[in-house]
């Protein structure tokens, strides 16, 4: 869990002690975010993959 390890230290929050709840709010909102950021490269994704479909689907009916 490297990456988010340095997150959670209580030391980010100038040293003074996070509640769990508090933690657990952060952590879901930097999830969601990063969930969020992965819809969107996903919609991306299935545009580019859409593209390409619809260009093989032409080019096979050009082709007979």
């Amino acid at each position: 869990m490297f990456p988010f390890s340095f997150w959670y230290n209580n030391s980010c929050y100038g040293g003074e002690t996070v509640s769990r709840k508090t933690r657990l709010e952060r952590k879901l909102k930097f999830l969601k975010t990063m969930r969020d950021d992965l819809e969107t490269k996903l919609a991306g994704l299935n545009a580019a993959i859409s593209n390409v479909e619809q260009q093989i689907t032409r080019e096979d009916v050009t082709q007979v």
